[in-house]
């Protein structure tokens, strides 16, 4: 979906499909795509009505082993470096019929049914970090010693803790909960998904600094993962939408939900 200029603007995407007999000619590049570097198959959006604005995107299965197809770089990025990220170029790549994902021109209501679970399951990832957070910075706090005790025995170090760990509680839960309805009941709304990720993203990158902090020194030093957490953590508030965005997704779930009282 993404490319250099088309973030969370999708519409503004210049890959474009041209169709051809049994099928469409993709042109373009994509950017910041999380393993798309080790993929065998990419679902790529393109303009197959580039004047149609949302209602002219389709999208499309495409095999990477395709003519036309190459991983232009692989990026280095601060954090989540096991996770490859590169730049996808698409040079006349032929995709056939059969290949186009849901409707043509219908690529938009494709991405959008995906987003909000994509954002569900991507909520865990900093519930993950949270945790680690504490157990790098609880041991340590228990350790370390000053003036004759243990750190975590000081009340501000006690309170940096305990937020830590009210914050990873509350995170979880409401991942947890939003997780269950979508399960058990098949609702999905789209402010939950949206709030759970923004909630747990937000506070994954305060538990990192904090766990900084507590460590002192050794918080700053690579040979303590405090340091890779934060660099892992931040990517939750930017990638699959920033936290703005998802301030905004909320609003607008607001707005349709209560749009009957303003009529």
């Amino acid at each position: 979906m993404s490319e250099s200029g088309a973030g969370s603007d999708v519409v503004s995407m210049r890959t474009s499909a041209k169709k051809v007999d049994g099928g469409y000619v993709l042109n373009g590049t994509k950017m910041w795509i999380t393993n798309g570097p080790d993929a065998d198959v990419v679902v790529v959006y393109a303009k197959t009505r580039p004047d149609a604005g949302s209602k002219g995107i389709t999208a499309f299965i495409v095999d990477t082993k395709t003519e036309g197809f190459s991983c232009a770089r692989k990026l280095d990025k601060m954090g989540m470096r096991g996770s490859n990220t590169g730049e996808l170029v698409f040079e006349s790549v032929f995709v056939p019929d059969e290949h186009v994902l849901g409707a043509v021109d219908g690529g938009v209501r494709v991405l959008m049914e995906g987003l909000d679970l994509e954002r569900l399951v991507l909520s865990a990832g900093p519930l993950g970090l949270m945790q680690a957070s504490l157990d790098v910075a609880l041991p340590f706090t228990h350790q370390r010693k000053q003036f004759g005790s243990p750190i975590a025995h000081n009340q501000f170090v006690q309170g940096k803790l305990a937020d830590m760990y009210t914050k990873l509680q509350a995170a979880r839960a409401y991942t947890y909960a939003t997780a269950k309805t979508v399960d058990e009941e098949g609702s999905i709304r789209t402010q939950d998904c949206a709030g759970a990720i923004l909630y747990a993203a937000e506070r994954a990158t305060g538990c990192a600094l904090d766990c900084i902090q507590l460590l002192g020194g050794m918080g700053y030093v690579e040979e303590m993962p405090a340091s890779r957490i934060l660099r892992d953590a931040k990517l939750y508030e930017i990638g699959a939408g920033t936290s703005e965005i998802r301030r905004m997704v909320i609003g607008r779930a607001f707005n349709k939900e209560y749009a009957h009282l303003g009529a």
